[in-house]
């Protein structure tokens, strides 16, 4: 077991070094000069030349990588042009929000596909799995953007039932920040209004993000309930006149969730991941925003450090998974 984790580890190194490789070629092949989005194209050449050595950009590019590497390995990231402060400070500022979405949508997607895929394995090529299967596709091909300006359309600015940016109303006092999650730190300071507040920001976010991940596990789902209804315990319990509904909740869901946990990790990850756009589209203030509003305005520092931070996060959830794996099944460590 200690060599499957180091062998993981390793792997995880080499994945890591490698999103820090492109990242940095990435941002610094595009044509656009950093220097002249902050100082504009009047500045004096003196100044131009002071704040180009200041950022490091007058050393060839492969001493400014190396200068990089060093600092990402002690654990600095650099400087945001934009907020003036540590990336890994703004990462520490805005990464809360970001964790917040992807645990709602996480609980979105099992919520609701976890029944819809039980009703459409249940119902077999009947009514109840050919909608179930129709939605499963709507969501996995639907874009995230197009969904996301539809619910804002309607239910904030067509019905006004629900916010549609940030994540507190305007006059609204935030908690005192302890975890950083405002559900959390809400409930911590006994603050209602603000918890209120927070979950009617949450919602149209967390169903955004969670859509498709929503439609993978209802597919998965459905698989795992197809092939357990079929296994000789649940006819053994039929034939024993053990209740349709028990057969279904007591034996054969029990058993078929075990692929769609192992499944919650990889989800969990890619949600991560996808809450750049989500985030973006309803200003929600998360690790995805900061990443692309760093991008608009040419923040080398905050989009490398940004982009990395999330490749570790997502590639520590992998590990956990694989991990997991081999616990549960031997034949993984080989």
């Amino acid at each position: 077991m200690a060599q499957f984790v180091a062998r993981r580890l390793v792997l995880m190194a080499i994945v890591l070094f490698g999103v820090l490789v492109i990242t940095f070629v990435v941002s610094h092949v595009i044509p656009a000069d950093p220097v002249g989005a902050i100082l504009g194209g009047n500045a004096p050449p003196e100044k131009v030349a002071e704040l180009r050595r200041q950022l490091n950009l007058d050393k060839p590019l492969p001493q400014q990588f190396v200068t990089y590497l060093a600092g990402a390995v002690r654990g600095d990231l650099g400087r945001s042009l934009r907020t003036g402060r540590p990336v890994t400070e703004d990462i520490g500022r805005f990464f809360p929000a970001t964790l917040e979405l992807a645990l709602a949508a996480t609980l979105v997607a099992l919520a609701v596909g976890i029944p819809l895929g039980v009703v459409s394995a249940v119902g077999r090529n009947r009514l109840p799995d050919h909608v179930a299967r129709v939605l499963s596709i709507v969501g996995v091909s639907m874009p995230v953007f197009w969904l996301g300006l539809v619910l804002l359309l309607v239910f904030y600015f067509r019905l006004g039932w629900l916010p549609g940016s940030g994540r507190l109303d305007l006059f609204t006092i935030e908690p005192p920040r302890v975890t950083g999650l405002l559900l959390v730190d809400s409930l911590l300071a006994r603050e209602w209004e603000a918890l209120r507040s927070a979950l009617s920001h949450l919602v149209l976010p967390a169903v955004v993000l969670g859509f498709s991940a929503t439609a993978n596990v209802a597919r998965t789902s459905r698989s795992s309930m197809l092939e357990v209804l079929f296994q000789d315990f649940v006819r053994t319990a039929r034939a024993k006149g053990v209740p349709e509904r028990a057969v279904v909740l007591r034996h054969a869901l029990r058993n078929a969730l075990i692929p769609t946990v192992t499944l919650v990790g990889l989800i969990f990850g890619s949600l991560l991941e996808g809450a750049v756009l989500t985030e973006t589209i309803f200003s929600w203030p998360g690790l995805g925003r900061y990443i692309t509003t760093g991008y608009l305005a040419l923040d080398y520092p905050a989009v490398m450090g940004g982009t990395l931070y999330i490749a570790v996060v997502y590639s520590l959830v992998n590990l956990v998974v694989d991990i997991l794996y081999a616990v549960i099944d031997p034949r993984v460590r080989v």
